[in-house]
């Protein structure tokens, strides 16, 4: 039976990398499938792969409608096996839902792949719409890891390094986007890091500041009844 399944991970964690792979994979048996994707990092129309790997790709704007492409191309005599989508955090609930359909009327296996939250933590439209709706969800296991060396589990977004909580909840931008002022970019992080809002850029910052703290503290506050460290 056909599925709709949603690959999910933090940035880095080679969501792209296998839907390309997928791609390549049932290609090479002679099947033929149809790339989608949105405000891809390579640009309009292009699904691409941190390794260096980028495909063409059609570009699911704002009010695209992925069942009806899908019937027109289908209509016309064009062949569809399968049906890959990337960067699906980005699309609406409703389109969603018609990738639903697709799986459903069309019968065709569809492959949404996506970050689940946002850099606050919350949920993206789009990815709270698949895991109400997607046949599997599978989670990555390929572990981006945070700069302390831990799972990251979260996604920050940082202006000039420095994380930043407030803002559009969509913003291009990239996890090699460097510390310049005013850069926005993109870094995975542990929920530890990502609570006490501490960088790669602000961790190093904090080691060679003459000010760091002798011990470990726990968010700028003591614990009720623990006297403090010495």
């Amino acid at each position: 039976m056909p599925e709709l399944v949603f690959f999910s991970g933090t940035m880095d964690c080679g969501k792209s990398t296998l839907a390309l792979q997928i791609e390549h994979n049932r290609s090479a048996r002679g099947l033929q499938g149809m790339i989608f994707t949105r405000d891809d990092r390579a640009g309009e129309g292009k699904l691409s792969s941190r390794l260096g790997l980028v495909t063409d790709a059609v570009e699911a704007a704002e009010g695209f409608d992925f069942y009806a492409y899908l019937v027109a191309h289908l209509s016309k005599g064009g062949r569809c096996d399968y049906v890959i989508a990337d960067e699906a955090q980005f699309l609406a609930p409703e389109q969603i839902d018609q990738l639903a359909r697709v799986v459903d009327d069309l019968e065709l296996d569809v492959f949404a792949f996506g970050i689940t939250t946002d850099f606050r933590s919350k949920l993206f439209p789009g990815s709270q719409r698949l895991v109400e709706l997607a046949d599997r969800v599978e989670v990555l296991q390929v572990e981006a890891l945070c700069w302390c060396g831990a799972r990251a589990t979260h996604n920050a977004r940082t202006v000039g390094g420095e994380m930043v909580v407030e803002g559009a909840q969509v913003v291009v931008g990239d996890v090699n986007a460097g510390d310049d002022a005013g850069e926005v970019g993109y870094e995975v992080l542990c929920r530890r890091h990502h609570r006490r809002r501490m960088t790669a850029a602000t961790a190093r910052a904090a080691a060679l500041s003459p000010d760091v703290l002798p011990v470990p503290y726990e968010d700028d506050q003591l614990t009720p009844g623990r006297p403090a460290a010495r």
